[in-house]
């Protein structure tokens, strides 16, 4: 009887995260973002497991998690070396909890796994098992499409994806994935019967009529029997500002209307949307939403500046980029400075703030913010070489030495773009400060990690040549002198 109640399904579903545990875990996703972004994938997988283990159903977690994986791997499709004896114990795991529902387990194993080889089918359909039964359809499809991106020839995964795709609305990519089990399995009949219908359902759908009764199938549909004039069915948007009127303080209808316009890049009215719930609220996270879309929209329109001048290099393209990287810059660091002083505890937050100062050319403002930052031991060797390029700006010279050689240190080989950037520095101004025996070993230290970071060759041609011309100095002043040559008497010669 015990036996029976240990293995008794449970169907333990994740709960909905409460609005401050969002908030901890968007906090969460930015840190992980600016990890990954220096490469240092192992760190930021971390961070990003907490994230997806959060809140399963976020897609937005999901694809950032996975897509650091794959960086981390070269995209490898195999994961780690060995992965087939480390995944062992956790797809175990993963199937016991899967034997008693247990969904909050198999996506806490899940990422474990996923962080050895990301593109392993079997805990990846067990993933998208879990997000099935728990209704996280967007999260589900994330799954089975990297299971499928591992095995493209995997009929059942096929026919997986082109279920969650028809279920998703999705009906041209559900047709193309059908074809694809007729590709791989010819004369199937499942395959050309759900083609059949999904032209069927695409055309009900976009036509918004039931096949019954011809009346409009949305219509019966819509949330709460709204109806637009003339008959018409409101569409998921339209319901939303439906119900942001009825309930006005409802922050996460905001939320959840602003992610579809940031989807269909309106960033316009995403922004507009998240200042009336702010105005209607005076919620701290309605701001940093908006916040975050404002930032979103100008890194947007930044890298398009940055596509068009790579595409027509002229004078204004090149002052279209300027200024977009200018707005960037500024709207940063005024967003960084409103959440330094609502967390002043909060160092990653100083640390961002150093750096909109420094962009902005408010060095001895960005010195404050680092040398806060520094005392958290995880960025403690970008802060030293921030700080060294910092006080290099205000012609602190020796104090900017000083904290890239600490920063040479601090940070570890495994941060390979920061310790060159170290590396360089150091170099660069030991060879200024005419100390070339110094510059000499911190370009040599470069060299041996990567002859062509920039122009280190050139650098360590130039300091060979302040040696040798020092050397030839210390020996005029020490009164040697060029040795004569002798003719010596016959019969003398020298061996």
């Amino acid at each position: 009887m015990a036996s029976e109640t240990s293995t008794q399904a449970v169907d333990v579903r994740p709960p909905e995260p409460s609005p401050a545990k969002r908030k901890k875990l968007k906090e969460c996703f930015e840190y992980g973002n600016r990890i990954a972004a220096q490469e240092n994938f192992d760190y930021a997988a971390d961070i990003y497991t907490e994230c997806v283990v959060g809140d399963p159903g976020n897609a937005i977690y999901l694809q950032a998690f996975l897509g650091n994986l794959k960086k981390k791997y070269n995209n490898n499709k195999k994961g780690k070396s060995f992965s087939f004896f480390k995944l062992a114990p956790l797809r175990s795991a993963i199937k016991k909890a899967l034997q008693k529902k247990d969904w909050v387990n198999i996506f806490k194993y899940g990422a474990e796994a996923l962080k050895i080889n990301p593109w392993d089918t079997t805990v990846l359909t067990a993933l998208s098992e879990a997000c099935e039964q728990c209704d996280f359809q967007e999260t589900q499809l994330i799954y089975l499409k990297t299971a499928l991106d591992a095995n493209p020839k995997d009929v059942e995964m096929c026919r997986r994806c082109a279920k969650t795709l028809a279920d998703l609305g999705m009906y041209d990519q559900a047709i193309a994935m059908w074809h694809k089990v007729e590709q791989l399995r010819p004369n199937d009949p499942d395959a050309s019967r759900n083609i059949a219908n999904l032209a069927v359902e695409k055309t009900i759908a976009g036509g918004g009529y039931d096949e019954g009764t011809g009346e409009s199938r949305r219509k019966v549909e819509a949330a709460g029997g709204e109806v637009a004039r003339g008959g018409e069915p409101l569409s998921k948007k339209e319901r939303l500002e439906v119900e942001i009127k009825r309930q006005p303080k409802n922050l996460p209808l905001y939320y959840e209307l602003a992610e579809i316009y940031v989807r269909e890049e309106n960033y316009t009215k995403a922004e507009d949307l998240l200042k009336r719930g702010f105005d209607a609220t005076q919620d701290v996270g309605a701001k940093e939403k908006l916040e975050d879309v404002q930032l979103r929209r100008l890194r947007v329109e930044l890298g398009k500046a940055e596509a068009e001048y790579r595409a027509k290099p002229d004078e204004r393209s090149q002052q279209k980029l300027n200024a977009a990287r200018k707005a960037l810059w500024a709207k940063e660091l005024e967003v960084y400075k409103d959440r330094v002083e609502r967390f002043p505890n909060n160092q990653a937050f100083r640390f961002e703030l150093g750096v909109r100062y420094q962009l902005n050319g408010l060095y001895e403002d960005a010195i404050k913010q680092y040398q806060a930052a520094q005392s958290d031991p995880r960025r403690k060797g970008v802060c030293l070489l921030n700080l060294g390029q910092c006080f290099e700006k205000i012609g602190q010279h020796r104090l900017a030495m000083k904290h890239y050689e600490q920063a040479v240190q601090e940070i570890a080989d495994r941060d390979s773009d920061n310790k060159k950037r170290a590396l360089y520095s150091a170099a660069v101004l030991a060879y200024r400060l005419r100390a070339f025996q110094q510059a000499e070993q911190f370009a040599s230290a470069l060299a041996a990690m990567d002859y062509s970071y920039k122009n280190i060759g050139q650098l360590l041609d130039k300091i060979g040549e302040k040696l040798e011309q020092q050397r030839a100095r210390v020996a005029a002043q020490a009164g040697e002198e060029e040795p004569i040559e002798v003719e010596l008497p016959p019969g003398q010669d020298e061996d």
